[in-house]
């Protein structure tokens, strides 16, 4: 990161994280300017059937773990696939 935030004054993409968690956008809208940019998404959403006790138990497993259960499955998936 090149510069600071302009509205936190933060110096690394942590700290901003961190101010944004403690702080209202709504009380720095004034201070805001439009902006454009372009996402290119490399990952595709594929959907899969799981049985529903299963399903339970992932979306439990990961609550548990701190993560989504999507993120759970991937790095099951890869890990298997390694």
């Amino acid at each position: 990161m090149k510069n600071e935030s302009s509205i936190s004054k933060a110096q690394s993409y942590v700290d901003i994280g961190e101010f944004w968690d403690t702080h209202d956008l709504a009380d720095y809208c004034d201070r805001t300017e439009p902006a454009e940019f372009e996402v290119d998404v490399l990952s595709e959403i594929t959907y899969y059937a799981l049985d529903r006790k299963l399903s339970e138990d992932v979306r439990s497993l990961a609550r548990k773990r701190g993560v989504s259960a999507d993120t759970l499955l991937n790095l099951w998936v890869q890990e298997k696939l390694q």
